[in-house]
């Protein structure tokens, strides 16, 4: 009994010596605050969900203004005029089916890997057993990305894919949230198709705990800058992105389109690639696509 007691006690003592912080979309309690005018709608299974209605006797919380958080309300560094690399695939991809499968890693042929789910502490060992076995991907599409359960690994799954040289592309049907959004920024080109989004927000700790509870350069701030710096931004510039990452709590979202995004990610233009129809989309919501193998 004792001998049990005392396991239980050094667990405990471990996840109180150190907590990790998340990033991810499937966490997040709604409301959201979207640059667009998305429609929200809840599902489960796949099958969307009636909303249920909800009496409180709390008034609700005065709604915070999208002029308050919108993207323009921050100047990135000045950065050299990008020119778009020959080298990004951006032919369509059936996303459902693959060659092989590692944790959120979708092998799609021999250079092409999709990213469709979230990462945690396990990732980087997938990642690493992927490259063993593909060692020819040189490039990673984000497709259906809600962000980390564990920033630490998040991070250094983005100095892997920066070690492996490979670029980062968002399809149209992309959606890059949260903590994902430094893996975005760990290619070594970064591509944005028209009709991409990406959401941000603060991180929190197991604590509940966010960046602002902290100084700008304690180490919980640190290494995110850090990481910004080693992937090319400038110290101003990571300074400004990190600031506008954080403009809102880990329990809302800031939605960017395309263009937003580009303008952080020092992709102002893009290539003009041949006109291709297709369905307009919806507006974007929480509800996640079918990656699922067929």
């Amino acid at each position: 009994m004792f001998r049990i007691a005392a396991i239980l006690l050094s667990a405990l003592g471990t996840l109180i010596a150190a907590p990790v912080a998340a990033q991810s979309l499937t966490l997040v309690s709604l409301p959201v605050v979207y640059v667009a005018s998305p429609v929200v709608q809840q599902t489960h299974q796949g099958r969307a969900v009636a909303p249920t209605a909800v009496v409180s006797s709390k008034a609700q919380p005065e709604r915070q203004s999208l002029a308050a958080v919108r993207p323009q309300t921050y100047t990135p560094a000045a950065l050299p005029v990008w020119k778009a690399p020959a080298f990004i695939d951006r032919r369509f991809r059936d996303y459902n089916r693959g060659l092989a499968q590692y944790g959120p890693f979708r092998v799609i042929d021999a250079r092409r890997v999709a990213l469709v789910g979230e990462t945690d502490a396990t990732t980087p060992g997938y990642f690493r057993a992927m490259m063993r076995d593909f060692p020819g991907i040189e490039q990673l599409d984000m497709v259906e990305c809600p962000g980390t359960r564990d920033d630490r690994a998040n991070l250094k799954v983005g100095r892997m894919i920066r070690a492996a040289g490979l670029v980062t592309h968002v399809p149209a049907i992309g959606s890059v949230r949260s903590g994902a959004v430094e893996l975005f920024l760990a290619g070594v080109d970064r591509d944005i198709a028209h009709g991409a989004e990406f959401a941000v927000h603060s991180w929190m700790d197991a604590y509940g705990r966010e960046a602002d509870d902290f100084a700008l350069h304690a180490p919980e701030n640190r290494q995110y800058l850090d990481y910004y710096r080693e992937m090319g931004m400038s110290t101003d510039q990571a300074r400004a992105f990190y600031d506008f990452t954080n403009s809102v709590p880990h329990a809302r979202a800031l939605w960017l389109g395309a263009s937003d995004m580009r303008r952080w990610s020092g992709r102002p233009q893009q290539a003009k690639t041949p006109a291709r129809s297709k369905a307009a989309r919806p507006a974007p919501t929480l509800a996640y696509a079918d990656v699922t193998f067929s």
